[in-house]
């Protein structure tokens, strides 16, 4: 989705190398096709293609991806347009 962007350089993702068992579920289950798995390791291969909904962290089995829900989140976009910015969070909210 290299064409699809929200803001350059906010994204919260971030992977870690180390604890990363390459099972695949972050690509699988990514709606933007951020992520891939190279040589048995998850990688970013769009990072401001993040839409933070938080699946792929969802669905690690090691823990090895983090990310807090916020600039691209669906449902903190939604909740700030309805109810202000002070008001908004999609924290905890397990999206796509």
């Amino acid at each position: 989705m290299k064409d699809f962007r929200y803001l350059s350089g906010v994204s919260t993702l971030k992977l870690d190398d180390a604890s990363c068992v390459g099972c695949g579920m972050c690509e699988i289950v990514c709606p933007h096709r951020v992520m891939t798995v190279e040589n048995h390791k998850a990688k970013v291969v769009d990072h401001d293609g993040c839409m933070e909904c938080g699946a792929c962290a969802t669905n690690c089995p090691s823990n090895a991806i983090a990310v807090t829900p916020g600039v691209g989140c669906a449902a903190a976009i939604i909740s700030t347009w309805l109810k202000g910015k002070e008001a908004s969070s999609c924290s905890g909210v397990k999206c796509c």
